[in-house]
């Protein structure tokens, strides 16, 4: 991929946040990289070179930064959209997946030679997907060290090194430091097992009282709740389970991690980043929507609006099916049954050798959503709806049991719609929704839901399906987004 160096520069001199996450600056005579806005003395032009990944800076021989940490800033928002292979592989990466699979589990899952995917990913990022998932790790390290009193080779093995002295190499090479040095420099309290603070960045502005208002709406006992400006819930994750709270500030997301198996640290960091939609870019999307006058006094009113996203894609589409037709209210009194009767026969639990993760006050009792198994082999009873739609759920829970059907968001997204789409009673609807929540999709609209028409015609815009949708061609690519301020405004 190729950087304008003129424009990568200004956004330097003028330490601009909205450029963080999508490129690095490399200065020379250093020897460091950094993030954009990093508010170290700009460097000459001569000395700098800039990277798309920190990966590819490392590759080049540089260490991150200690003063603006480059390797906490916020995902680029390119591959949080972008619906190719390598937008696709990146989402993987972030996941945990070559830590669990390998290369060759990835290239598998993406339908490439690994040879053929590590040149995808070099021309476009000036790095493979071993020194991709290297820089992940070294930055989960990081976090461990500095916020966990766990033993240095726990760490290392957590983080997804082979070793403790690859481990310890990369840690000096990254960050110029050994292991025993950083946590020399932020000491940390013995706290309890399990628990991980952190903080999530994001790029300003971020209407977090949107999401939490679209998240309070559809809580689940069991699943997730909101507490005032606090999003809590269970996680079901690659090695056991978990909670998070997520507590929305300025510049950050506060989040309080509870992981049965700390090597789950990556993937819970992925999807909490996921489900509030933090690597958007909503400058670009509120450009893009606030150029149409219908929703210009929205997108004033309230910048930064972001798509709820999910943090299961099982979830998000057991959620989709439920709410066809029904009101919110209806859609959570069915799915509440739903979990109720999952947990009588294991739910969750089967997914970690000890169970949820210990939690304080009510948290103790959010174990994530029941996996599609579990779902799958409910008696009829269990669903209280009518037989076609218990059918559907049925149909889509056996297709994701069986890996027959991809809903995460490193899932083709064509090829995930189209077989959607196959499943009966799945109609367009429907398979929007999930492209949108699941998958990710920033391009999704749905001109027939009822909420959005309502919405459109309470901004003056015009309410007939097909003369919403034509009017919606200009909202391209971010008609997820415009679908949003839609139901906020219905």
């Amino acid at each position: 991929m190729e950087l304008d160096f003129e424009r990568c520069y200004r956004a330097v001199d003028s330490r601009d946040q909205r450029f963080d996450g999508c490129f690095y600056t490399a200065v020379r005579t250093t020897g460091i990289y950094c993030r954009p806005s990093c508010p170290a003395v700009t460097p000459k032009r001569q000395n700098v070179t800039f990277y798309v990944s920190a990966a590819a800076a490392q590759r080049g021989g540089f260490r991150a930064c200690r003063r603006c940490r480059p390797d906490a800033a916020p995902g680029s928002p390119e591959w949080d959209a972008r619906a190719d292979t390598v937008g696709r592989a990146m989402r993987l990466i972030g996941d945990g997946v070559v830590d669990r699979e390998g290369v060759t589990g990835l290239a598998t899952r993406l339908g490439y030679t690994e040879r053929h995917l590590n040149r995808m990913l070099t021309t476009e990022l000036g790095a493979g997907p071993l020194a991709l998932a290297r820089a992940q790790r070294a930055q989960t390290a990081r976090i461990l060290v500095e916020t966990t009193d766990l033993g240095l080779a726990e760490i290392a093995f957590a983080a997804g090194f082979g070793s403790v002295r690859q481990f310890n190499d990369t840690m000096l090479e990254v960050y110029a430091q050994s292991p025993s040095r950083l946590r020399e420099k932020r000491p940390v309290a013995r706290g309890e097992a399990g628990v991980i603070n952190l903080r999530l960045a994001y790029r300003a502005p971020l209407h977090s009282a949107s999401l939490l208002e679209f998240l309070g709406a559809r809580t689940l006992p069991g699943v997730d709740e909101v507490d005032g400006t606090t999003y809590r819930r269970g996680l079901v994750l690659p090695h056991g389970s978990g909670s998070v709270a997520l507590r929305p500030a300025d510049r950050w997301v506060f989040a309080t991690l509870r992981l049965d198996d700390v090597r789950d640290l990556a993937p819970a960091v992925a999807r909490c980043r996921r489900l509030f939609d933090l690597d958007a870019d909503p400058d670009a999307v509120d450009a893009m929507l606030g150029a149409d006058p219908a929703l210009a006094g929205a997108v004033a009113a309230e910048p930064g609006v972001r798509v709820p996203r999910a943090v299961d894609g099982f979830e998000m589409a057991v959620r989709a099916v439920v709410g066809q037709q029904v009101s919110v209210s209806g859609a959570r009194t069915t799915l509440g049954r739903i979990v109720r009767a999952a947990a009588e026969v294991g739910g969750p639990a089967e997914v970690g050798p000890s169970g949820p993760a210990p939690a304080p006050a009510s948290t103790h009792q959010l174990i994530g959503f029941p996996p599609a198994a579990v779902i799958a082999d409910l008696p009829d009873a269990a669903f209280g709806m009518p037989t076609a739609r218990r059918a559907t759920i049925r149909a889509l829970a056996t297709a994701v049991a069986d890996g027959k059907l991809d809903l995460e968001p490193g899932a083709d997204r064509a090829e995930t719609t189209a077989r959607l789409l196959e499943l009966p009673g799945v109609g367009p609807w429907t398979a929007g929704y999930v492209a949108m929540r699941a998958i990710g999709d920033p391009d999704v609209f749905l001109p027939t839901d009822l909420a959005a028409r309502r919405g459109a015609a309470a901004l003056g815009l015009p309410d007939s399906a097909r003369a919403l949708a034509a009017h919606a061609e200009r909202w391209r690519p971010w008609r997820s987004y415009a679908l949003i301020r839609l139901w906020r405004a219905a």
